[in-house]
Order: structure tokens, then C-alpha cells, then sequence
């Protein structure tokens, strides 16, 4: 089997994803395809030998979809134009809208006359020809496809008011100025409406090319002589040996054949410490090499690499991304058909009625009916009751500090009933902190001291944390005479003529400094909570040793309890070894906990937890959370974290400030009860106004002030409705 990925325009609700996937799957050879219809993409499993690439691509052109490679360099640019012809679009109907506004007002000011009937009907025109012509194509495609949305809707408005203009000029029964009046505020609206959603719904994201930018664009290679040359990444062959220098990233994933040293790889793996490394361990293309010079061998290139697997996890998550039916979507399916039938109900009624009760049929006023049905039953405001709800929600998050990346994405955030939490910068702070001081003879400052004043001139995390404590603390710093670095193992320096060795108990070892016994039982309490260990020696002797550790966020734990209050499960997914996960989960009460995961476990496991029916978000910060991020229902990342993490949520929180998880819940169950409260006011003006279509004696005109009306209405709620944030004590509370 293989996969195909294609970028798919034309798609305009959620129920096209539908269309899609269904013409897909039939096709013989196809055995599944993921649709996306936020970042307009397909994802297809086939049979190479079976189906062809081209009779796929075929397949959704006569649909009336277009398809194209994706991440093409033009992409973005695609996008961008996206939204720029709805601006246009929308500035363009907006002058017809109100040239016809003020033509209208003109003819009931000066009376009627021909004129203004034939200009009424040259703004109609130009709309449904001119910028307003996607409507018409949009929704013949959509009719082509059994699919009843918002553009089919508008359409037979549009397409019924031009009829009664058009019939108004030869029989004054039907006001043709009203009629092609209607076309034009149909129209103009749909097109602002349109606007206000690819506002919200475009987001040029560029999580791929940020994460493989990580990765040097050149390398320093050694030939076989041991000269030194500057070449491409690219051009790199397996078995090559390229030199890093102390503070360089690592170009490729390899293994050391010479040198030691201590590699950050917390971006891409989420480890909080830097890895002290030797000649045969492995190394990860876009790690941070620290104070030692490696020279390493490529292992793996191009689609192995470390980085490209994780560019490719990002990219299919995207496409496998939950599909959301969107609530405007799901009502139309219902309103449309029924807004056609009555439209077709209250024609047949005049007809069989007027033959009934008069003897023979009103044949114009069964017309009329059927038109003022069609023109009345477009819901204007319809089509802005997401966006703004959303825009507005937006503000509000702003405001705490919470950015909105995906407006439905958030709003089904209210439907989470399983949260995957990543530790390193998550839970946790995401840098080394002093945990605990063991000595041998009881004086903690003198030890903690002298490791500090040896520190000073170290740029290893661990160092840093020590000297900061020592700071705290108000120690003395003393004046170093000597500092020696020794990469992978620790620090020796010359502190007042006393000799002073802090590192590994592999550094004392070698030393002969090996008498720990006294220290055992520290050590085996420090290592089962997961903290890092460096001994401190001086005059020849072990004098103490210090733990550091990533300390957990100050709000985690009562983060914790008031999700378990909302019956949301909690879950630890760490890249972290077992032990650290394992003590941090018992500290904030986490009982379901899974540590030393890869990017691709990460992933696979929220796959998981969907098909098993949950509705999962992910908060992480780094590259390794970023294919889980995107493939969560909804993807939280922490505003502190990695670019790549950032552009794969769908929500972004400020800094370290994990409450904002309740808040962002909060909003996001506030923002979807004002959708539904916009939807039902904008369905209820245009559903007041079919029923009194019905009787065949409403006016055009009144299907435009209704148009205005709603709008005022939607936006009215939207803008005076009011978000209370407050710590939620019970699910029953949130609305």
C-alpha cells in the first residue's frame, strides 16, 4: 500500500469532506482517505497496482474539486490570495449593496419609474456576473454532489429574486425593483459572510519548513585525509564524518567516533537535562552540542532522519486531524431542504386552492409565493453566526493571553473528556533546579559554595542551576584560580589553593574518590524521583554531593484537581525516562503515565485513545509533541515552547501559566453556546418571515430589512454578551 497527499480546493463546508471521502473509497484500490477540510487536504491509502494516480485526481475533478502537490513553495502564496479575493469580494459587493441601498431610497423619495427598475436590475447583474458569480458555481457544484449547504441556499435566493424582477417587468404584480434589490442584498451578504469565514478559517501555517530550518543547512565534513570542507546537508552520504564544534547544532543524526561532550536535544526530545555523550552513542540532527568538540558518523539521511520523520508525522496529522460537521453545516442540512419544499408546498397551495375555491388558478400569485419563500428563507446572518461568535471569543482569550490558531478547533475543546499531558515545560518548569544537598559532615553552605564558585564559568544547566541557588541562599562566591572542563563528566577547579572535582559518580570513580556508601541511601532516594546527580570533592575527598531536579509548575496541581472536578482524564506522555515521569505523576496525582516515548509513540498513542472514542487534547511545547499536537482533537501549546509546537495547536497558552488551560475550557464552551444562540436568532427572523411568505402576500422589501435585521440582531448578542471566567467547581456550571 501506498499514500498520496494532495491539497483539494473547492471544498466550502464540512459536508464536502464527506463528498470526498465517499467518491474516494469506491474507487477499486482505494482502501481509505483522511479529508481535512480546515487545511484543505486529502490523505489516500491505495494499491499502486490497482488504481491509478491520475483516475484518483480525475475522480475529484468531476466532482468539481481541484487537487496540486502539497507543500509546493507557492502554497502559502495560495492561501494569502485565498483571503485577499474574499476581501475583494467582499468590497465589491459592499458597494453594490449600497449604491442599490441608496438607488432603492431614491425611488421612494422621487417615485416610481422604469429607471429604477432597470438600475435595480444592472446592480443584481453585476453582482451574480461579477464578484458574486462563485456563489452560483459553488453551490451547481455542491447540487452536483447531493450536498445542500449555505451556497445552494443563497443561490436559489439570488436565482428567485432575479426571476421576479425579471417577471415584474412584464407583469407589475411582482415588484421588480424589490425582487433585484433582494438578489443584491442576498448576494452581497453571502459575500461578506464568506469573508468573515476564511478570516477565521485561513492560517498559513509553515510548521514543516520551520522544523526542518532546524537543521544546519551545511555541514563540516572530513575527508579521508582529515581535511576539513564546508558542504551542503544535503550532499551528506551515510558513513561520512562531519566535525561539531562546542555550541553548534548537529546537522544529522549520527553516532560519535571521537570526542565527549554534553548534547540538548530538549527541543527534540523534550529531555529537560542535557545527555552526557561518548565515542558510540547516538546523536539527533537538530541537537545542541555543548562544550566538546565531536566528530560524528552519519547514520541516517534524507526520509530516515530524525527531523524529516517528525516533518512527515506533522503533515499526516494534519490530514487525519477528527473532521468537525460544523453546527451551521448540520442545520443547513435540515433548513435548506425544508425552505425548497415549503417554497414548492405554498406554490402548489395557491394553485390548488385558488382552483378550488375561485375556479381557477392564480397562477402569479402561486409565483409570487414561491419566490418570497426563496428570498426570504436566506438567513444572512447565518454565515457570520460562527465567526463572529468565534472573533469574538478570540478578543476574550487575547485578553488572558490565549491565542485562538483554529476558532472550531477551539470551540470543540468544551467536548474534551481526555487531556495528554507532556512533561518537560508542561507540567514542569523545563529547567534544572536545586532539589537537595547531602554532605558528609553536615555542612550543606560550604559544599553548596565551593560547587558554586566552581560553577561559575560553567554554561551546563546543572552548573547554572547551582550557582542560582547559591545566590538564593546568599552564599559567598569565592574567586577561582583554575577551571578545567571535562566534558560529559564535570568540572575541576582551583578555588583559594584547594582543589575542588565536581561531576559524575564515573568521574569520582575514575579519581579513586569511590567511598560512597554513607551516600547510598540519598542516592537511591534522588534517583527514584528522577533528579540528576553531581558529587562535589575537594582536598582529595568526597565532601557532598547535589540533586537537581525540573521543578513542576506552581499551578499544576490544582490545575489537576479542578480537571478531575470537570471528569476530564488525565494522562502523563513523556519522552522523559520512567522514573522522572513516574515521580512527577505521583506528585500531581496522575495515575495513567507513559514515559520514553518517541514522537511516533506519542502519536500513535492519541490515535489510539480516538479510535477508542474519546475526544482528546495534547499540551506540549516541543518538536516531539508537535505530530501529537496536530493530531489531537485539540492541540494545546505552551506559549514558552518550540516554533514547530506553536504553528501545530490549535491553541496557544501565555508563558508557564497552565490555569489558562481552565480558562481556555471555559471560553471555548461560552464561545459554542453563543454560536448556537447566533444560529438559532438568525434561523429564527428568516423562519418567522417563510411562514408569512406562505401567504403570498409579503413584499420583497421585507426580506431585505429582515437580512438587516438579523445581522443587527447577531451582532447586537454578539458583542453585549458578557464571559464570566472563574475557576469552574462544576461541569454543571459551564453553560
Amino acid at each position: 500500500m501506498s499514500k498520496l497527499h494532495l491539497k483539494v480546493g473547492g471544498m466550502h463546508c464540512s459536508l464536502c469532506t464527506q463528498s470526498v471521502q465517499r467518491a474516494l473509497v469506491r474507487l477499486d484500490g482505494v482502501s481509505d482517505a483522511q479529508v481535512s477540510l480546515a487545511h484543505q487536504e486529502v490523505l489516500i491509502d491505495y494499491d499502486p497496482g490497482r488504481v491509478r494516480i491520475d483516475t484518483m485526481t480525475q475522480t475529484l475533478y468531476q466532482l468539481g474539486y481541484t487537487s496540486r502537490e502539497p507543500n509546493r513553495a507557492d502554497v502559502f502564496a495560495v492561501e494569502k490570495q485565498e483571503l485577499n479575493n474574499a476581501r475583494r469580494t467582499a468590497i465589491h459587493v459592499g458597494i453594490l449593496v449600497a449604491l442599490a441601498t441608496i438607488w432603492m431610497v431614491l425611488r421612494f423619495w422621487l417615485g416610481h419609474s422604469m429607471i429604477f427598475d432597470v438600475g435595480q436590475a444592472a446592480f443584481a447583474i453585476i453582482s451574480t456576473l461579477g464578484p458574486a458569480s462563485f456563489v452560483f458555481r459553488n453551490a451547481f457544484q455542491s447540487v452536483r454532489r447531493g450536498i445542500v449547504n449555505q451556497d445552494v441556499l443563497a443561490a436559489a435566493a439570488a436565482a428567485a429574486g432575479l426571476v421576479g424582477g425579471a417577471l415584474g417587468l412584464i407583469w407589475p404584480a411582482f415588484p421588480s425593483s424589490a425582487f433585484f434589490g433582494a438578489t443584491t442584498f442576498v448576494l452581497a451578504f453571502h459575500g461578506v459572510g464568506g469573508f468573515a469565514s476564511v478570516l477565521v478559517h485561513v492560517r498559513a501555517s509553515q510548521s514543516v519548513q520551520k522544523l526542518l530550518s532546524l537543521q544546519p543547512a551545511t555541514a563540516t565534513r572530513l575527508d579521508p585525509t582529515g581535511c576539513e570542507e564546508m558542504v551542503p546537508v544535503d550532499s551528506l552520504a551515510l558513513a561520512d564524518h562531519v566535525r561539531v564544534r562546542p555550541g553548534e547544532r548537529i546537522p544529522v543524526d549520527g553516532k560519535i567516533v571521537q570526542g565527549v561532550s554534553s548534547v540538548d536535544q530538549q527541543l527534540v526530545t523534550g529531555e529537560p537535562l542535557p545527555v552526557d555523550t561518548q565515542p558510540g552513542d547516538e546523536v539527533i540532527g537538530g541537537s545542541l552540542n555543548g562544550n566538546g568538540s565531536l566528530i560524528i558518523e552519519v547514520t541516517r539521511i534524507g526520509e530516515d532522519s530524525f527531523l524529516q520523520r517528525v516533518a512527515n508525522q506533522v503533515t499526516e496529522a494534519r490530514v487525519m486531524k477528527p473532521g468537525i460537521l460544523r453546527l451551521v453545516d448540520r442545520i443547513l442540512n435540515i433548513y435548506v431542504p425544508t425552505v425548497l419544499i415549503l417554497a414548492l408546498i405554498g406554490g402548489l397551495l395557491w394553485v390548488v386552492a385558488s382552483w378550488v375555491f375561485e375556479g381557477h388558478p392564480l397562477w402569479v400569485r402561486a409565483g409570487f409565493t414561491v419566490l418570497s419563500v426563496l428570498v426570504m428563507g436566506y438567513p444572512c446572518a447565518l454565515g457570520m453566526a460562527t465567526p463572529l461568535a468565534i472573533i469574538r471569543a478570540s478578543g476574550e482569550a487575547a485578553e488572558r493571553g490565549i491565542l485562538m490558531r483554529s476558532g472550531e478547533a477551539f470551540q470543540v475543546f468544551r467536548l474534551v473528556d481526555t487531556i495528554v499531558f507532556d512533561k518537560t515545560g508542561t507540567l514542569t518548569e523545563g529547567k534544572p533546579q536545586l532539589a537537595s544537598v547531602w554532605t558528609l559532615n553536615g555542612d550543606e553552605d560550604t559544599v553548596l559554595s565551593l560547587a558554586a564558585s566552581a560553577d561559575w564559568a560553567s554554561e551546563h544547566p546543572v552548573a547554572k542551576a547551582i550557582v542560582s541557588a547559591a545566590k538564593e541562599q546568599g552564599l559567598p562566591i569565592q574567586s577561582m584560580n583554575h577551571f578545567h572542563a571535562l566534558p560529559g563528566r564535570g568540572i575541576e577547579a582551583r578555588i583559594e589553593d584547594q582543589e575542588v572535582l565536581i561531576g559524575t559518580e564515573r568521574l569520582m570513580t575514575e579519581r579513586g574518590l569511590n567511598d560512597l556508601k554513607e551516600a547510598r541511601e540519598w542516592i537511591a532516594e534522588q534517583q527514584w524521583h528522577g533528579r540528576t546527580i553531581v558529587f562535589v570533592a575537594y582536598n582529595g575527598k568526597v565532601a557532598g554531593a547535589i540533586s537537581v531536579s525540573d521543578r513542576i509548575k506552581p499551578d499544576a496541581k490544582s490545575v489537576l484537581a479542578s480537571l478531575k472536578k470537570l471528569k476530564i482524564s488525565a494522562i502523563l506522555a513523556t519522552g522523559d525516562h520512567q522514573q522522572a515521569a513516574s515521580a512527577v505523576a505521583e506528585e500531581l496525582g496522575i495515575t495513567d503515565v507513559h514515559a520514553q516515548l518517541l514522537p511516533e509513540d506519542k502519536l500513535s498513542f492519541v490515535r489510539q485513545l480516538q479510535r477508542e472514542g474519546r475526544r482528546v487534547a495534547f499540551i506540549g511545547d516541543g518538536i516531539n509533541d508537535a505530530p501529537s499536537l496536530m493530531q489531537a482533537d485539540v492541540g494545546i501549546a505552551i506559549g514558552t515552547g518550540t516554533d514547530i509546537a506553536i504553528d501545530a495547536a490549535d491553541v496557544v497558552l501565555p508563558g508557564q501559566r497552565l490555569k489558562a488551560v481552565l480558562e481556555a475550557h471555559i471560553l471555548a464552551r461560552t464561545s459554542y453556546a453563543m454560536t448556537v444562540r447566533n444560529v438559532l436568532l438568525a434561523l429564527s427572523v428568516n423562519g418567522i418571515g417563510v411562514v408569512a411568505s406562505l401567504s403570498g402576500f409579503v413584499h420583497p422589501l421585507w426580506a431585505m430589512l429582515a437580512m438587516a435585521f438579523s445581522l443587527v440582531v447577531v451582532l447586537g448578542h454578539t458583542l453585549f454578551s458578557r464571559f464570566a471566567l472563574g475557576e469552574p467547581q462544576n461541569p454543571a456550571n459551564l453553560s
